[in-house]
């Protein structure tokens, strides 16, 4: 082989060395971790791959990609926007900037729809990445679920994610409930905005700088969107119906009294694995 073939060959060691140097001298947090999962996700690899075969070459081509991205997240770039990839319960998603990267506190969300209506048809409300709806219709024995949201391109994310995970999810573009049309379902579930305006400038740059920001602000208390669904979400779920949010921690009683006051019954506020109050399930009553 050439000095200058010999000189230029790049293993799974030393592109993971290179990768963590690079991470750390950015000042990231877990420099190793977030190399491995770039590599791993970039070169279509298992994690323990990474490290078991590092004698493995990378091609000079996957070498230039990976340094790219390598760069993207040492100029702070969240993770899942680097690799284009995120896990979401049982899925694989696409995850870029035209929605929200989904977050473990959501699986709980999705945890509790799943335990009150199991079945029947249910709606997510600012789809994003669809990931509610796709684990909803992948865990759940559900006749159909509907995923909506009013941002084209995030729309056509979610319609990429579930013909990437094969599962069929009806997409409708549309403002909260608009563009259900007269359908009834028996649940509608959200994981709405709902970062006040002001903890919208505290928050990290690795989210204020990348992730969309109407998917996150939410007027000057963090209540607009919750309010109008509360509101919009009644016509659209049948009496006896499960209406499912996720809700910011720092006011589950305000949220409470929202949902309240827009008709709902039998309103709780449930906590997440970490112990903050992070989900609201409410009940259209039958009488109503």
């Amino acid at each position: 082989m050439p000095p200058e073939a010999t000189s230029l060959r790049l293993t799974l060691a030393g592109a993971l060395a290179r990768a963590t140097h690079r991470l750390a001298e950015a000042g990231l947090a877990t420099p190793r971790r977030d190399a491995i999962r770039i590599l791993a996700d970039l070169l279509d690899l298992a994690p323990a791959s990474i490290v078991i075969d590092g004698d493995r070459v990378v091609e000079p081509e996957r070498r230039r990609w990976l340094d790219r991205a390598i760069e993207r997240r040492a100029a702070g770039e969240p993770l899942a926007y680097v690799t284009g990839l995120a896990g979401f319960r049982r899925l694989v998603l696409r995850v870029d900037r035209r929605a929200l990267i989904p977050r473990p506190e959501t699986e709980g969300l999705v945890d509790r729809i799943l335990a009150r209506c199991p079945n029947g048809s249910v709606a997510d409300v600012g789809t994003g990445t669809g990931c509610i709806a796709l684990a909803l219709r992948d865990e759940g024995g559900y006749r159909q679920v509907t995923g909506v949201d009013r941002s084209p391109e995030a729309l056509a994310l979610a319609a990429q994610n579930g013909r990437r995970t094969g599962l069929p999810v009806r997409w409708v573009r549309g403002d909260l409930t608009t563009g259900f049309g007269d359908a009834v379902f028996d649940a509608v579930v959200a994981n709405p905005p709902y970062v006040s305006s002001q903890e919208y400038l505290a928050l990290d740059p690795s989210v204020r700088d990348y992730e969309p920001r109407q998917a996150l602000e939410s007027g000057p208390a963090g209540l607009d969107a919750s309010a109008r669904l509360a509101v919009d979400a009644w016509r659209a779920v049948r009496p006896g119906g499960l209406l499912a949010l996720e809700i910011a921690e720092q006011r589950p009683r305000e949220t409470a009294e929202l949902v309240a006051r827009a008709g709902w019954s039998e309103v709780v506020i449930e906590e997440d694995l970490f112990g903050r109050p992070r989900y609201l399930l409410a009940t259209k009553r039958n009488d109503k």
